[in-house]
């Protein structure tokens, strides 16, 4: 058959075989994560495919075989770079493993939408980040028998996985950091009832500066995102706060900037300022961020291990792991 016919119709794994000069079985191996195939039959297949432009169905894959390549990432909270940092890590660590992600944005989808969805693709499991959805919806996963793991959320669902930053090291850390920069009214700015996560960089905040003999106030917002970082900093201005921990980086960013908007100075000859992600913007000139890295490379791999292992195993009791964090020092403290 002429290449000509061969792009007529669609080409199946017997054309990808017949051209290679090797058994079907051995294209399915090839295509087939982890699957065992020498280096020349994989090489001859490959070039095979690519001469005959063969492209492997893997949602028919996935109807035959009742799972898929699919790993289903759920997700919200776009407009902070922190969660785009996450989700690419994520992205790049299941590719890694032979998975393929498939990005669910949660933000204006209805949860039962969100089901729907990724049990039509046949998923082989879940992960969802924090700000995504209620316990509800995960709950939902869990009780459909689909693998599922949790990245800094606080929900406790049976035979559901976690993975949850190590807020309570990282508050203690930015409260060191500050006072042994010299400060001696410290505050802490965030949305506790928000995010569980921030709830616990707060409560470890002032339990910190407690054990350090010094009592720190909290700054309420309701969003911890850039805009109340940069409307809060109207308070800020006005205050004889001289040490501040946020309890994010996109919202320090915020505060940074309102506190140039207010005429205060932020950094080490004004308002000493730490933050928590380490997201790029956090190394810019204008921020010179002081913040306590929340490693997402290692949380993803964290993820995707204990993903993997109930896969195999969905019976496992639920694990907890926590994922290390340290600080970076800059210019703001």
């Amino acid at each position: 058959m002429s290449d000509a016919e061969n792009r007529s119709r669609k080409v199946t794994s017997f054309d990808v075989a017949r051209r290679a000069g090797v058994s079907r079985a051995a294209v399915s191996r090839t295509f087939t994560p982890n699957a065992s195939v020498s280096a020349a039959t994989r090489a001859k297949v490959h070039q095979a495919a690519k001469e005959l432009g063969y492209r492997v169905n893997y949602l028919a894959r996935s109807l035959t075989n009742q799972r898929s390549d699919f790993v289903g990432v759920v997700a919200a909270g776009f407009d902070n770079p922190f969660r785009t940092l996450q989700i690419e890590h994520i992205s790049r660590a299941l590719l890694a493993r032979n998975f393929r992600p498939v990005l669910l944005p949660t933000d204006s989808q209805d949860q039962t939408e969100v089901i729907a969805q990724l049990l039509h693709y046949a998923v082989s499991g879940v992960l969802v980040t924090s700000d995504a959805p209620p316990t509800s919806l995960c709950q939902e996963f869990a009780d459909n028998g689909v693998p599922i793991v949790l990245i800094n959320k606080g929900d406790d669902i049976p035979l559901v996985d976690r993975v949850i930053s190590d807020d309570a090291a990282a508050g203690q850390l930015a409260a060191r950091t500050l006072i042994a920069g010299g400060a001696q009214r410290p505050a802490v700015i965030g949305g506790a009832v928000a995010s569980y996560t921030a709830g616990r960089r707060i409560e470890a905040f002032v339990a910190g500066c407690r054990a350090m003999g010094v009592t720190a106030q909290i700054v309420p917002i309701i969003r911890n995102d850039y805009a109340h970082g940069f409307a809060g900093a109207a308070h800020l201005a006005g205050s004889a706060i001289d040490g501040l921990f946020c309890v994010n980086d996109y919202l320090a960013c915020g505060v940074i900037d309102g506190l140039a908007r207010a005429g205060r100075l932020a950094g080490k000859s004004g308002l000493r300022i730490v933050g928590h992600d380490d997201i790029p913007q956090a190394s810019w000139g204008a921020y010179e961020l002081t913040t306590i890295v929340q490693p997402c490379a290692v949380q993803a791999r964290q993820a995707i291990d204990l993903l993997t292992s109930r896969m195999a195993d969905p019976t496992i009791t639920a694990r907890v792991q926590r994922t290390p964090v340290e600080l970076v020092k800059r210019h703001s403290a």
